[in-house]
């Protein structure tokens, strides 16, 4: 008998490739990776999804359709309001009331943003040194920002009121004039916003806090054996890298001081003769402040504060691009 030597390197090449085709995995289980994988992350975003389309999306689309509709209580529970178009919108432009109104959102808006932002910024850059009891100093600054809107709104009402407040108890110790803080035209905007300014300052503080502690400390260090001064390091190294974590802090204040009703509300009811009355207050007091309420005004009102609130974003989108290109 003999053996054919020539079929052997043959029949072992076969074998091994045999086997290796053996070893590796089939097609079809390669393929079942990231379709599984594909499903599995469509099943942790559907929560979220169904969220935002639940709470955001659905109640956006519903205030839309009802400013473009004319709604009375009973159409409101009923259905079957007449169509109105834009003459909620035109309605709500030519009305007295609006021109006040935003006037005194952004004015409110302003004076609260550049108050908070820098009052924030100092506490911040102080907190910073990390001098003993620090800690202690901070926690007790976020208390206005952890109380109920509805407690900070009643203490301030308490503190400013006109026979028994303690603020004109003060100024009456200096010979101060009692000031009508809440119910005169002069002071009554005035009186919001410095309760509006306390409850965001923590806000701030913790924000640019949180910020100044990315900042290496080397860089410090250096500018002062280069002879660099407090105000230089601030200019040139503090804000140049506070300036990101800055706007996105601007960015909410805003879109939050935008939005401020209860505050208001529960102080002034934005009266008198409408002097605290923002676009937030107006849309509450069209849509549920009165015996027959104007639901398609109301809800226009609240989609001009949205428009104002995207604009806003969107200039901190241009901001942002900016930023990258340059």
């Amino acid at each position: 008998m003999g053996i054919d030597v020539t079929r052997t390197p043959r029949a072992a090449t076969v074998g091994e490739t045999g086997g290796a085709a053996s070893t590796a995995p089939p097609a079809h289980r390669r393929r079942r990776h990231p379709s599984g994988s594909r499903w599995a992350a469509w099943a942790f975003l559907a929560p979220v999804a169904g969220y935002l389309v639940a709470f955001y999306a659905y109640p956006l689309y519903r205030n839309v359709e009802l400013s473009l509709r004319e709604y009375t209580v009973r159409s409101f529970v009923q259905g079957g309001a007449p169509f109105a178009g834009l003459d909620n919108y035109r309605a709500v432009l030519s009305a007295p009331t609006f021109p006040s109104a935003l006037l005194n959102t952004l004015v409110f808006t302003a004076a609260s943003l550049v108050f908070q932002f820098a009052i924030g910024l100092l506490l911040a850059l102080f907190f910073h040194r990390h001098f003993p009891l620090s800690r202690t100093l901070r926690a007790l600054f976020l208390v206005p920002w952890l109380l109920p809107l509805i407690v900070s709104a009643s203490t301030w009402s308490w503190l400013l009121n006109s026979e028994a407040g303690v603020v004109n108890a003060a100024l009456a110790l200096v010979g101060v004039e009692p000031v009508n803080w809440l119910t005169s035209p002069r002071w009554s905007l005035v009186s919001v916003i410095i309760a509006n300014i306390w409850i965001g300052i923590p806000f701030n503080l913790v924000v640019l806090y949180s910020g100044l502690q990315a900042i290496p400390r080397p860089l410090y260090e250096a500018a002062e054996l280069d002879g660099a001064g407090g105000w230089q390091r601030f200019r040139w190294i503090t804000w140049p890298l506070l300036r990101p974590v800055s706007a996105i802090t601007l960015l909410l204040g805003l879109v939050y001081t935008l939005k401020v009703f209860d505050l208001i509300w529960i102080m002034t009811r934005g009266g008198p003769t409408d002097s605290s009355t923002t676009l937030a207050t107006w849309s509450y007091r069209l849509g549920f402040g009165n015996l027959l309420p104007e639901f398609g005004s109301g809800a226009a009102v609240g989609n001009l504060l949205i428009l104002l609130a995207v604009a806003a974003g969107g200039l901190y989108l241009g901001f942002e691009r900016r930023q990258r290109l340059s």
